[in-house]
C-alpha cells in the first residue's frame, strides 16, 4: 500500500489500538478480537525497561503482520531510537509512533517511506515534529492537557494533523474528533489487562465495537451540523 493511502486510512479509521505489555501468546487472539470489533490499526510498543527485548518486539510485529494480513495494519509504538525504528521497519511495521519528538528518528522514518507519528505537548514540539517530516503529531498526554488546551494548541497549527493519546475512551473520543483531531490512540481502556488475562476476547470485541460506533456517530454528527454562510 502506498504511504498516502495508508495516511488516508488512518484518518478514516480514526483509532489506533495501543498494545503494551501483552504476553506474546495472547497477541494473536487479542488482535483478532479487536479486528472483529472494527479496529483496523494496532501499534506494538517497544519496552524501554528491557524486560522485553527490542528483538522480541520486532518478532511480534513480524508475526502479527503475517497473522493479520488483510485485516489490520500493524505498527510500532514507543520508538525512541533509530535502531528501534530500523528493527520495526525491517519487521514490517507500517507506521512508527513515539512519545517524544526526536528529529533524527522522524527523518529516518520518513526517508524509509514509513508513516511517522511522534508525540508532542507544546506548540514548539509540534512544530518541530511537523517540520522534521512527521505525518501526524500525537498530542500526549491528551487527558492531562485537556480539550481547552488542545484546542488552543491547534488553533495556530491548523495545518498539522493531530492525534489524541492518553485517557481517550469510548465516551470522549467523539469530543476529540469534534475538536478537529484526525483520530486517537487508545490503550488500556480498549485492551484491559484483566480481560486479556482471563481470555475474555469476546468482551474486548464488544468494547472495540463501541469505539468504532462512537467514531461513526461523531462523524455523522459533524457532517449533519448546519453550516452558516
Amino acid at each position: 500500500m502506498k504511504k498516502t493511502e495508508l495516511i488516508q486510512e488512518i484518518r478514516e479509521a480514526a483509532i489506533i489500538a495501543i498494545i503494551r505489555g501483552v504476553e506474546h501468546e495472547k497477541l494473536p487472539p487479542l488482535l483478532d478480537a479487536l479486528a472483529a470489533g472494527g479496529i483496523r490499526f494496532a501499534e506494538i510498543t517497544f519496552d524501554q525497561t528491557g524486560r522485553t527485548s527490542d528483538g522480541e518486539t520486532a518478532q511480534s510485529i513480524a508475526a502479527l503482520k503475517k497473522h493479520m494480513a488483510g485485516r489490520m495494519h500493524i505498527g510500532a509504538g514507543t520508538v525512541m531510537t533509530v535502531g528501534q525504528a530500523d528493527q520495526a521497519m525491517t519487521a514490517g511495521a507500517e507506521f512508527l509512533i513515539s512519545p517524544n519528538v526526536n528529529p533524527e528518528v522522524i527523518r529516518h522514518t520518513v526517508a524509509a517511506d514509513c508513516v511517522s507519528i511522534p508525540g508532542a505537548m507544546t506548540p514548539t514540539e509540534a512544530a518541530v515534529a511537523y517540520e522534521s517530516g512527521a505525518d501526524f503529531v500525537k498530542i500526549f498526554p491528551a487527558d492531562t492537557l485537556g480539550l481547552p488546551y488542545i484546542k488552543a494548541l491547534m488553533a495556530p497549527l491548523s495545518h498539522i494533523p493531530f492525534l489524541a493519546v492518553g485517557g481517550v475512551n469510548d465516551r470522549n473520543i467523539g469530543d476529540f474528533l469534534a475538536a478537529g483531531l484526525a483520530g486517537a490512540g487508545v490503550g488500556s481502556a480498549l485492551t484491559p489487562k484483566d480481560r486479556i488475562a482471563a481470555g475474555a476476547f469476546e468482551a474486548i470485541s464488544d468494547m472495540a465495537k463501541r469505539y468504532t460506533d462512537a467514531v461513526f456517530t461523531a462523524r455523522n454528527v459533524r457532517s449533519a451540523s448546519p453550516r452558516i454562510g
